[in-house]
Parts: structure tokens; C-alpha cells; sequence
């Protein structure tokens, strides 16, 4: 059926406006297609924003089709605002990751600012109470002046929204590399809980049922975001894309949060969804989509900040702070009051019809009439031609560690690499204690913990690391699911799920499309090998600038369970006992390569075409063990070998517990590799002997020295290196400068 002209007629818009908007000419002859006529003003602006990348994922779609997403854990998976897993006793713990790269980018604080904002109503649209926040984020290196800018708006962002709206920032990552230098990250994951009875939907139902705007006014901020910002490659007119960056106010989130829930807490909402991209187009149309029903919207009842709107103005409008639910005609009254009690506008704009049809009105006048199938349902899908490139992507970085260098000074200089020197200068920017729920924070353990009401507690961590995906898109990002793992393994949680963000360049490339799919591959091998199916997640295409795309990056979170929170593990040596000091063990499969590591980076290096292949299974098994002599308190220590190898994740451990350490690691034919080379599948551990010994009953493990002292001893084929805890300490300060 095709869509009646709304009236009266007024001068359509050209192809070439359609292709401004981010259609391409035979996108645009499609939509003419489905309508049966040209589209109007307004209508052309909302299937521009449907039919973006952002909003559609027409070149990631039938990749993401292949992702295991079923679990018996799982509550709510991809589809909705956020995924969901079971905790126990009725509970739910929320969670999904989303990105506001492009955003962040033109306007870094408002940029991040809004993409906590946005992913924390993904939590509560719901009817989870958002519990914690984690950040992942990519900046060019620190020695340019834009990537420092950038770092510090969108780290005073990140702080300013969640420390003003009470949700603690627990953890997170940073890397700093070139290919970032033009198109930085921001990815923003959130946790929430939830009693699984509670939960709600966003599919709109109810022929007769009534919209209900509430929260913050509508403006012009974000207009076009979606479709002219966050669905293109970057050129070099960015500045001009300022006002198409959101505004974001926490305090006003704050009341929206506090209402939504008493809300639902009430059982007076049919459904809810939240107001993000493309705004209350594409709020109102997936509501009609998931709910197969038509909805009609009165543009003129939406409480406006600004004079003068035009009606496409308001559909499209990016203005945060906002939500969209549909309510049972006689609660509307209930639903307005509960509104005004919190001081949001709540407004009825409209109706849920049987039509089948998006309607918008201007008053009595139609300015817009589109099928739902159409603007949601009929986008069209794109098939990939990947190709590997014949000839590396990246330029090798450049040279900050000569030939030669000795152990000691390798060491040291890893140790203030900018992606391994200490985060928490940047974590002291956030509020992570705040709603008294977290038992370990960052710096004091692999994984952040929080404590669940019911006695238990949950444990999250993110990663994603995107050189050694550009260098094995398919081990590179296998490599990262079991980073991820590994962290929650080290403070005894088992994944319960998944959710991920696919940062990556234009898909339109067969190099691109390439990585994408090979990295989409490895990261659906790896959670079925862990059993850790994902339940959400978001996917940020065309980071691609003048001088070439990001490192492919899919950034990986995972939440999984700790049994008892007490027992949590953390990741720096202790000396409760010096005369019975705890040994210090190495356990796990590991097999250390230097190509592609940070060493490699700090040496120049170009990167290599393939990584090793990690043995899933065997690393799942020490992730096991490790997991349950944690849980079973018998280790005093724990932490996972990531960026720098063993002898870094040895110096964090004494850094972290404030003690040293003796080691005699043996002999090597490649001390380098032994000491620094990187792989899935290391821990460092610590404890009492005989403890340490029967985790040896079930994991490649060698026991080779013993905490104690205040320097890091370790002798290495009969080479001794010594450095004292103020030195390592001061090499893994040398991003305090940046925080001031």
C-alpha cells in the first residue's frame, strides 16, 4: 500500500538534497519506490536518518546475524535498549556498549558527555537503575596537541556527566596510537539492575494506546547527527559540524531517570523507549516496527526550546534527555502528573493506529505519511566484498626505544609507554564510589566488582586492543574476547554474556570489509568457545579520514558473577606475613610473540600480516582455574598478562600491592620474548606455596620467586635486573601530567 500525499503539496526536495542527506541516488529512487510518490521535506530528512548507517546497519546487519545471542543466562538480547542476564533471586544486571565517536571528535566534552547520557537511558528505558558506567577510548598519540584536546574534553565530559548524574565510572581503557589521530574513540558501556519481573519492552501496542514525550524540550541541537555526522568519513571542513554535536544536561537526566522507573515501578507504561539518534523518528518508528502497529504524531504538542521549528525539524531534532512511551488512555493522567512530580515536560503527541503508517501532523495539516515497513523494515542491505589487502594498511610507528636497549631499560620504558603507563590519573577524574556498591575499582583489580543486593556480585571489564586486530583482524580479535575473560577470571567472576562495539573504517572498501568480517568471525568463535553469548552492542562505521582509516577496533565488554564478594581477587602482591612470604607463580598457556606488541611498537616496528593462533580451549581451562582458586581464597593475587608481557604485568603487581619482588626466571634464547613478547593465556599470580602448588594440579604453572622487599629483583639467564619500587613507580606516573 502505498503512502497518501500529505497535503498541502509543497516543493519536494531534489536527489541532490537526498544524497546531502547521506541516500545515495539509488537509495533515494528506493524510497520513492516504497512510497509511490517523491517524499516531501519531512519525509526525506526521516528515511535520510532510518536509513543511515548509524541508524540501520546496512553494511554490518548480516554479519551480526551470525553472533551467538542465546544463553541460559540471557534475559533480553539484541533488539531491545539493552541486553540482560540473570543474577539470581529475580535479579537482572543490564549492560550494553554504544559509541559517540564522530561526535566527539568535532565537540570532544559534549561529544562524550552525551554518549554517557545516551547509553545510560539505553539501561533505564528498561527499567534497570543504571549502577555503574566504563569507558573505552582511542586518541592519536599524546605528544599532539589535538589528540591532548581531545583526550581532555572528552575525559572532562565522561566525569561531568556521570559524577553529576550519581553513577559511578568503575573501570575502562585507553590506548593512544596514530591512526586515531583524526578519528579519536569514545565508547561508553553501562550496567544496570533490574528485577527481571519488571523489565519492559519497547514495541508499541494498544490500538488507541497514547504517545507520551516526556522529559527535557526539543531543540536544534544534533540535527543531522546520525546521518550527515555519524554515518560518513570525516573531510576536512569538520568544525563546520559543530552544531549537529548534542547538548547534554545530567541533571535533567537525573529526574528523567528518577520518573521512568517510578513509572514502571507503578505499571503504568505499555512500553518506553529512549530518544537517541535520529531522535523521536526513530523512537516512534522501531516502537511501530517491533509493535507491528502504525503510530500518528502531532509535532505541534511537542514542547519546543526554540521558536520557529520546522516539522522535520522536530522528528529529527538529536536533543537529549528525552523519552517516548506508550500509555493505556485512561492512565494518561496518572502518567502527566507523575511527570510534573519530577519537573519533566510530559506531553501526549500522539496515537498508536492500526494503519500501519507513520503519520506526522503539524496541527490539522499532514506534512508526512510513510509505511513502517518501509522506513524500518525495507532499508536496503548491503553484501560486503571483502578482500585482504595486498599491502599493510599503517605506517610503522615511529621509534622511542633504540636497539640494544637492556632488560631494565625496556622495562622501564614500557612501564611509561602511554598504553601501559598507570590510567589512574585519569580514573581519579571520575567518581567510582559513589551508590557504595564497588569492591574493587580501578587500579586495584583486573575487572571492576560490584555488590548485588542479593549477597553476590558482578563483575565487568572492556577491552580492545586495535593494533593487534590491524595486524590478524580474526586472532586479533579472538585475542580480545579472551582478554576480556581473563580480566573477570582474575577476580574469580564467571562471563555470564557479551556486548560489543565494532569501530572500524568504510565498509564500502574491500580492505575494510575485510577486516570487519574476519574481526565479526573471531569475535562469534570466541564467545561460543567461552559461552559467552552476546546480548547487544552497537557498530561505528566510516572512522576514516584524509590519511587513512583507525585501526580496526571492536572493543569487547563482558559481565560475569562473583559468588562472594569478599573473596573478589585483587592484582597486587601482599606481605601479610614476611616471615612466610607469598611465592609468586606464572600459570597459564602462554606463548609470547613480539610482532605486534608494545615492544615492537616502541621499537618501530612495522606490523606484521597474522598473529599466532590462540589455543581457546586451553586458555577457557586456565580462565577456569584461576577463576575457581579465587573464589575459593586461596590466592592472594591475580593479574593477566596484556600489553608489555610478563615482566610489566610482574611490575604492576608489585606497583599495586606497594611490595617487591624476588624472581629467577631461568635461562631463554630470546630473553626479550620471554620478558615482553604477548599472548592470550598468562597469569601472574601469588599466595601461600602449597596453595599456589594445587593450582598447579590443573594449569601450566611454574612457581619462581616470592614477594617481599621494596625493589623488583629478577634474574634472568644469570643476568640479574633490579629496580627499586620509587623508580618503577615513577615510570608508571608519566601520564600524570596530563591531569593536572
Amino acid at each position: 500500500m502505498s503512502a497518501s500525499p500529505p497535503s498541502p503539496a509543497a516543493a519536494l526536495p531534489s536527489v541532490e538534497e537526498a544524497v546531502a542527506l547521506g541516500l545515495t541516488a539509488a537509495e533515494y529512487a528506493l524510497v520513492v519506490d516504497k512510497l509511490g510518490r517523491a517524499p516531501n521535506q519531512v519525509e526525506l530528512a526521516m528515511f535520510s536518518l532510518l536509513w543511515s548507517e548509524h541508524c540501520s546497519y546496512k553494511h554490518s546487519r548480516k554479519l551480526l546475524r551470525t553472533l551467538p545471542t542465546e544463553g541460559p543466562r540471557v534475559v533480553m538480547g539484541p533488539g531491545e535498549n539493552a541486553g540482560a542476564v540473570d543474577v539470581g533471586d529475580g535479579l537482572a544486571v543490564a549492560f550494553k556498549v554504544e559509541s559517540h565517536n564522530h561526535p566527539s571528535a568535532v565537540e570532544p566534552f559534549q561529544g562524550a558527555a552525551t554518549g554517557v547520557g545516551g547509553i545510560l537511558r539505553d539501561i533505564f528505558a528498561i527499567g534497570a537503575r543504571p549502577i555503574a558506567v566504563l569507558d573505552s577510548l582511542r586518541f592519536g598519540e599524546p605528544s599532539s596537541p589535538r589528540s591532548r584536546f581531545l583526550l581532555d574534553g572528552a575525559v572532562s565530559g565522561i566525569g561531568h556527566y556521570g559524577n553529576s548524574i550519581g553513577v559511578p565510572t568503575v573501570g575502562g581503557e585507553v590506548y593512544f596510537e596514530a591512526p586515531y589521530e583524526q578519528n579519536c574513540l569514545v565508547n561508553a558501556m553501562a550496567l544496570g539492575l533490574a528485577e527481571s519481573s519488571r523489565m519492559i519492552r519497547s514495541a508499541a501496542a494498544g490500538v488507541g494506546n497514547v504517545l507520551v514525550l516526556f522529559g527535557a524540550s526539543t531543540g536544534r541541537d544534533g540535527i543531522g547527527g546520525a546521518s550527515v555526522l555519524a554515518s560518513a568519513e570525516f573531510g576536512e571542513a569538520d568544525e563546520d559540524k559543530r552544531p549537529t554535536v548534542q547538548v547534554g544536561d545530567p541533571f535533567e537526566e537525573k529526574k528523567l531517570l528518577e520518573c521512568s522507573l517510578e513509572l514502571l515501578e507503578r505499571g503504568l507504561l505499555v512500553s518506553l523507549q529512549d530518544l537517541g539518534a535520529a531522535g523521536l523518528t526513530s523512537s516512534a518508528s522501531e516502537m511501530a516496527s517491533k509493535g507491528e502497529v502504525g503510530v500518528e504524531i502531532d509535532v505541534s504538542k511537542v514542547p519546543l526550546r526554540e521558536a520557529d521549528m520546522e516539522p522535520f525539524e522536530v522528528m529529527v531534532s538529536e536533543s537529549q534527555e528525552r523519552m517516548l512511551c506508550v500509555v493505556e488512555p485512561a492512565r494518561v493522567g496518572e502518567v502527566l502528573a507523575l511527570c510534573h512530580k519530577w519537573d519533566v515536560h510530559g506531553t501526549a503527541i500522539g496515537t498508536v493506529t492500526d494503519t500501519g503508517h507513520v503519520v506526522v501532523r503539524d496541527g490539522d495539516r499532514v506534512v508526512g505519511d510513510m509505511p513502517v515497513a518501509a522506513l524500518v523494515d525495507d532499508c536496503p542491505l548491503y553484501d560486503l566484498a571483502p578482500a585482504k589487502p595486498p599491502q599493510p594498511l599503517y605506517a610503522a610507528p615511529v621509534r622511542t626505544l633504540e636497539p640494544g636497549a637492556s632488560p631494565r631499560e625496556t622495562l622501564l620504558a614500557l612501564l611509561s609507554s602511554p598504553n601501559v603507563a598507570s590510567r589512574l590519573p585519569l580514573f581519579q577524574q571520575y567518581d567510582w564510589l559513589v551508590q557504595s556498591r564497588t569492591v574493587r575499582r580501578p587500579a586495584q583489580a583486573d575487572a571492576a566488582v560490584l555488590r548485588l543486593p542479593n549477597g553476590r556480585a558482578v563483575a565487568t571489564s572492556i577491552d580492545g586492543n586495535g593494533r593487534r586486530v590491524a595486524c590478524d583482524p580474526y586472532n586479533g580479535t579472538v585475542a580480545n574476547v579472551l582478554e576480556c575473560a581473563s580480566n573477570l577470571a582474575c577476580v574469580g567472576a564467571e562471563p555470564l554474556g557479551t556486548t560489543n562495539n565494532l569501530n572500524f573504517g568504510n565498509p564500502e572498501k574491500p580492505h575494510i570489509a575485510w577486516q570487519l568480517t574476519e574481526a565479526v568471525r573471531g569475535l562469534g568463535d570466541a564467545c561460543r568457545a567461552l559461552d559467552a553469548p552476546i546480548v547487544g552492542g552497537n557498530v561505528s562505521l566510516y572512522n576514516e579520514a584524509a590519511d587513512g582509516p583507525i585501526y580496526p577496533t571492536p572493543v569487547v565488554g563482558m559481565v560475569g558473577e562473583v559468588p562472594d564478594p569478599e573473596r573478589a581477587g585483587r592484582l597486587g602482591f601482599s606481605e601479610t606475613d614476611p616471615t612466610r612470604p607469598d611465592v609468586v607463580g606464572f600459570a597459564g598457556p602462554f606463548r609470547p610473540h613480539l610482532p605486534g606488541s608494545e615492544l615492537a611498537k616502541l621499537r618501530g616496528e612495522p606490523l606484521p600480516d597474522g598473529l599466532p593462533a590462540a589455543d581457546v580451549a586451553a586458555v577457557r581451562a586456565a580462565q577456569e582455574a584461576i577463576r575457581d582458586a579465587v573464589r575459593a581464597g586461596e590466592l592472594s593475587s591475580a593479574h593477566d598478562v596484556a600489553e608489555g608481557g610478563f615482566l610489566v604485568a610482574v611490575a604492576e603487581c608489585c606497583l599495586a600491592g606497594d611490595v617487591g619482588a624476588v624472581l629467577d626466571v631461568g635461562a631463554s634464547d630470546d630473553t626479550d620474548r620471554l620478558l615482553f613478547g604477548e599472548a592470550p593465556g598468562g597469569f601472574v599470580v601469588s599466595g601461600p606455596e602449597d596453595a599456589v602448588r594445587r593450582l598447579a594440579e590443573r594449569v601450566e604453572l611454574d612457581v619462581f620467586g616470592r614477594v617481599g622487599g621494596d625493589a623488583l629483583e629478577v634474574t634472568v639467564g644469570g643476568e640479574r635486573i633490579d629496580v627499586p619500587l620509587a623508580e618503577l613507580r615513577e615510570a608508571h606516573r608519566a601520564l600524570a601530567p596530563l591531569f593536572p
